[in-house]
């Protein structure tokens, strides 16, 4: 495997992973914009955006966009985050010119009026799925109560009061602000030539303007220690959720941070599965760890029986305050090594893997790191690094929040 990278003329970053023994190639243009850039007046517009892009431009429409992509086998998709939105396709390698030149286009979408207040319902819809869900109504709660302010607790769906208020104009000023060359990379990785790839990319997109897309930036959110409850009579079961500050994106601690969440509280074989799910006490129990751009988060969640709530609660913070006093040990952080290690090799295999890995250090730590790097990164952390992580980011300081029909934790 080799890398590449490349920078156009109208300033459009290009980095590949060429890979000749690859049978597919996987594309993605990651534009650097996502709920954390919004104003409140146009909270969720990256999300409405990103639908738009596939409702047509002036060269295609809606379903001109969908048979295009039928046409070449692109297994295709998008998706919106607090920071970022992403347009990626994987799909055979004599077909990557014309995955090019249909992203090129509806990349820079029509937005038309008819569309806009189509589309609109489909959002509100949406946006009221959402609602109906209780994981996804307590993760966007304890967001807001532990980030506060910071603009990472947006929601990414927005309101639906927002999306109602939003206007067609606001989403072309947010567009003409945010999809400028200067915050996109496109990023490709499989079986394809990196000179022809820059080639098909100058041609399709050197109408694509530059200019300034700054970020604001925010400090790291400090820790605030509570327990709110939001109850909701009808729900069946109760969510817990809590968060803690965590190491941001470009720490080097991230890789220590990211075994000990996986040593706490992954799926299987951790601590919080041992101790709640395998047992039965919980249906669902974990520990996370979110990297975001100048901050990030340690999380916790459980879902159980409301009348288990109060006993799995106090199981966790036992839990996390062993291990705050006395570290994992030696053979957990190798059990999590040869988890992680497995895991990305995994996901190497594919194009797709590789292209979302690549993208994630070149635009989050803007460094290339092959497998290799990134399994000796993996392996060379210690208990000492462990150690660190706790050392600066308590897991005993916990912002909590349980959804659910309780009113009260006796």
């Amino acid at each position: 495997m080799q890398f590449h990278q490349h920078t156009t003329a109208n300033g459009l970053q290009i980095i590949g992973e060429t890979n000749p023994a690859a049978h597919s190639v996987s594309i993605g243009f990651f534009v650097r914009t996502g709920s954390r850039d919004e104003t409140p007046q146009e909270s969720g517009v990256s999300h409405f955006l990103e639908h738009m892009v596939f409702k047509g431009t002036e060269k295609r429409t809606f379903d001109m966009v969908n048979r295009d992509f039928d046409r070449i086998g692109a297994s295709h998709n998008a998706y919106t985050s607090e920071e970022h939105t992403v347009f990626y396709a994987m799909l055979l390698p004599e077909f990557l010119p014309q995955a090019i030149d249909i992203y090129a286009d509806i990349l820079r979408p029509s937005l038309r009026e008819s569309d806009f207040e189509m589309e609109k319902q489909v959002i509100l819809d949406e946006i009221g799925m959402y609602a109906d869900q209780p994981y996804w109504v307590a993760y966007d709660h304890v967001r807001k109560l532990f980030f506060d302010n910071h603009p990472l607790g947006n929601t990414v769906l927005g309101t639906t009061e927002s999306i109602q208020a939003l206007t067609r104009q606001q989403m072309l000023d947010y567009f003409q602000r945010r999809y400028l060359t200067s915050n996109i990379v496109v990023v490709a990785a499989g079986n394809f030539e990196f000179a022809r790839l820059v080639a098909e990319i100058e041609r399709a997109c050197a109408h694509w303007p530059n200019g300034s897309a700054p970020r604001q930036a925010c400090p790291q959110p400090t820790a605030k220690p509570c327990v709110q409850i939001l109850s909701k009579p009808g729900v069946a079961q109760e969510y817990v959720m809590a968060y803690a500050p965590g190491p941001a994106n470009d720490s080097p601690l991230r890789y220590a941070v990211s075994l000990l969440s996986m040593a706490v509280g992954d799926e299987t074989g951790s601590r919080l599965a041992r101790e709640l799910v395998d047992p039965g006490h919980a249906d669902t129990a974990d520990m996370g760890w979110s990297e975001y751009d100048g901050a990030g988060l340690i999380h916790t969640s459980f879902c159980c029986d409301p009348e288990r709530t109060q006993r799995n609660l106090h199981i966790v913070q036992q839990v996390l305050a062993e291990v705050q006093a006395n570290n994992i040990t030696a053979a957990e952080l190798q059990q999590v090594k040869n988890k992680a290690n497995s895991r990305l090799v995994r996901s190497a295999e594919r194009s797709q893997g590789r292209m979302r890995a690549i993208a994630a250090s070149w635009i989050m730590q803007h460094e290339y790191l092959d497998v290799d790097a990134e399994l000796a990164a993996i392996d060379a952390v210690s208990l000492d690094d462990i150690r660190a992580v706790l050392d600066q980011y308590p897991l005993t300081e916990f912002t909590t929040l349980a959804y659910g029909p309780l009113e009260q934790l006796a």
